[in-house]
């Protein structure tokens, strides 16, 4: 059995979207091209890779199997051709970095870890300092990137997505609040909530809930460190909403539970806003792509 990182995309654009016409349309080929390439795929392995019947097209489990490997390969192929496109160019250049997202932090050190042994000769800095003014600092090219998940029609400036994240809950195990199934606004009255030391217009549990409800917790706490949040969380010292991929890994802990904002739950998405005409440095795209593969083994942690 051949099979090329075309099948691969191939299978894994169409799971995305759900059918034919509309993978066709991502993969940027004809329907008819790309049903000829599913059907040359599926005579090699011997077996269906769809479930022809459903809408929208589902994977059957071999198309199942093809799409792990997908999702497990692909990534490591983008990460090669990041490290081989900044070897062929050997750009220097400068990427000063201010952070909206405080969480952020610790996401963003394995990209640079990455980042550094493929652009070395890159000056990178984080500029914290910067987070209240980080998006005129970046018009002014005081700074080169910024990460925030409040973008902005600005002129010169795009906002590239990274990736999508749900704020959750976190409360004690012992909290009272563990036993629901979903965390209202109302049910931060009456509680301390422990936050970062930002301005509430940067915490998504003010801008995205809590503020539009017109609520206000009894109390506010501010620690600095994440780890900080999670001891108190746990020590019942008050509650916290977090990013899911930052307490993805203690979720499960006896300590403490997560639970969703809302009964549909709340999705942001991050992006990296840099100045239009960068986009076209090579280190530039290089770090962008580093994000996207470290956000996705985060989600898939």
């Amino acid at each position: 059995m051949h099979i090329e990182f075309r099948h691969l995309r191939t299978i894994k654009a169409i799971h995305e979207a759900g059918g034919l016409g509309r993978a066709a349309d991502v993969l940027n080929i004809t329907q008819s091209a790309l049903s000829h390439q599913i059907k040359g795929l599926e005579d090699q392995a011997g077996v269906e890779l769809f479930q022809r019947r459903s809408k929208p097209l589902k994977l059957s489990p071999a198309g199942l199997r093809l799409l792990r490997a997908a999702e497990r390969i692909l990534p490591e192929v983008a990460a090669l051709e990041a490290e081989f496109s900044g070897l062929r160019e050997g750009h220097t250049g400068r990427l000063h970095i201010a952070i909206e997202c405080h969480a952020c932090f610790e996401w963003l050190f394995p990209v640079l870890e990455s980042f550094r042994k493929t652009w070395g000769d890159v000056d990178v800095d984080i500029r914290p300092g910067l987070a209240f003014d980080a998006l005129p600092a970046l018009m002014k090219e005081e700074v080169d990137l910024v990460v925030s998940s409040d973008p902005e029609d600005l002129p010169g400036i795009s906002f590239q997505p990274l990736f999508d994240y749900a704020p959750v809950f976190v409360a004690s195990s012992h909290h009272p609040l563990a036993q629901k199934q979903w965390i209202a606004a109302e049910d931060f009255r009456g509680q301390t909530l422990i936050t970062y030391p930002v301005e509430r217009s940067r915490l998504d549990i003010f801008s995205q809930l809590l503020t539009p409800a017109k609520v206000e917790p009894a109390q506010i706490r501010q620690a600095e460190l994440t780890a900080v949040i999670l001891l108190l969380v746990a020590s019942n010292r008050g509650v916290a909403v977090l990013p899911d991929w930052v307490v993805r890994e203690v979720k499960y802990s006896s300590d403490y539970v997560t639970r969703p904002l809302t009964e549909k739950g709340l999705t942001r998405r991050l992006y990296a806003a840099v100045r239009t005409e960068d986009l076209e440095k090579p280190y530039m795209a290089g770090l962008i792509d580093l994000a996207g593969i470290e956000a996705r083994r985060l989600q898939a942690a």
